[in-house]
């Protein structure tokens, strides 16, 4: 029954993709309306947001991260608001979502099981939480994972290989009963799979902690998966252990030096992160200045931004540090692949001065130690010990 099922969504989308075209953007646009139009309305009214057929409690008390809220509804129910996506309704075991519930919010039922787990970045924070027994199905390989748990719980069996997060098998996480899907802003540019899941009956809950300006913001995201899960005094905790780590780093002095952090498309064009991201947050407190100091997106909030090589070039020339984003594009780990993308990297100072520097792979899968790339880039900064170094990798 469940293969019959899986067949004719196939089939209905398929047809649907051949049938609507155009639609992409307006759709986009509508969902940005509502994400704005909910930003605003917590600004002005965070402490009640009204479910009808649920009493409001409380909202979660949040320190650094504004890309999501919690609130708390009597007998256990809980909303989760991803300001840049959807809302979505938790129901405890054993209850019904209410009547009438707005059609936009998405129902995710307790306990949270046999998940689908193709977010890398949020592996960690459910093996802090204790919970990778909620996950059954990966999108990535044990040889993929940094995350020891992880990997530890490909290789026994307690979790398989279900695709990756663009090519999933449907019909293996159909079969074992998953209950959620986690996926990255990644699935933003497969959009046809995100709707074959959700047509499975799969709800797909979609981590935007890559858009936080903040780097203990990202990390805060343990209390969101804290609440789904019931695992809130573990998240909290965590939580404030991370944040003393960082407020003992916060007693650099500044360098002065500037820092470009970024990687290169085959289509030669230069992806940095924009000023207010995390990583520049980072690079800050390490002691060092983020190169690009009014940068943005001028259509959306996403993270990254894309420049011409020309662009770049024109603003990172003078950088004192070059920093590559090897977590993306790994081929990268020498001066000399570095110049096989452009010949204008010979004319940059940092290259000049032998400061190039890159991240190993698994930088976006350690979620849950921040303080540690900061560490990283302080050294980097003030000439410290390479063999101290955790993500970073001097380029020769």
């Amino acid at each position: 029954m469940k293969k019959k099922l899986l067949y004719q969504v196939f089939a209905a989308i398929m047809t649907a993709a051949f049938l609507v075209t155009g639609c992409g953007q307006s759709g986009n646009d509508s969902k940005d309306s509502k994400s704005s139009q909910r930003s605003e309305e917590k600004a002005s009214d965070k402490e009640n947001v009204d479910i009808p057929g649920l009493t409001f409690e409380k909202a979660m008390d949040l320190t650094y991260a504004k890309e999501f809220d919690v609130y708390y509804y009597k007998d256990g129910y809980k909303l989760i608001d991803v300001h840049e996506d959807r809302q979505y309704l938790i129901v405890p075991e054993g209850k019904e979502a209410p009547e009438g519930l707005d059609e936009d919010i998405v129902v995710i039922k307790q306990p949270v099981q046999n998940v689908y787990m193709a977010a890398t970045a949020t592996m960690s924070l459910f093996a802090r939480l204790d919970a990778l027994d909620a996950i059954s199905f990966s999108g990535l390989e044990a040889s993929g994972w940094y995350v020891e748990d992880a990997k530890e719980a490909m290789e026994s069996g307690d979790i398989t290989y279900a695709g990756k997060y663009s090519e999933p098998d449907y019909e293996k996480i159909v079969d074992g009963d998953c209950n959620l899907a986690i996926e990255s802003t990644m699935i933003l540019h497969t959009p046809k799979v995100q709707e074959m899941i959700e047509d499975l009956g799969i709800p797909v809950f979609v981590d935007y902690s890559s858009y936080e300006s903040h780097p203990l913001g990202r990390t805060e995201w343990i209390k969101l998966y804290g609440a789904m899960l019931n695992k809130e005094d573990q998240a909290e905790s965590f939580f404030e252990d991370q944040a003393k780590v960082i407020e003992e780093l916060k007693d650099f002095k500044n360098t002065e030096k500037t820092v470009a952090y970024f990687y290169m498309n085959s289509d030669g064009s230069v992806v940095v992160r924009k000023s207010d991201d995390y990583i520049p947050s980072m690079i800050e407190i390490a002691g060092g200045r983020y190169i690009f100091t009014d940068l943005k997106n001028a259509d959306s909030n996403a993270p990254s931004v894309k420049l011409t090589m020309e662009e770049f070039y024109a603003t990172a020339v003078d950088a004192d540090y070059l920093i590559y984003n090897g977590t993306i594009d790994g081929q990268v780990s020498s001066i000399a692949d570095l110049e096989s993308k452009s010949d204008l990297f010979a004319e940059f100072k940092a290259v000049k001065d032998g400061n190039v520097w890159y991240t190993g792979k698994n930088l976006y899968q350690a979620t849950d130690t921040v303080g540690e790339l900061i560490g990283d880039i302080h050294h980097m900064l003030t000439d410290g010990d390479e063999s101290q170094m955790t993500f970073l990798e001097k380029m020769n």
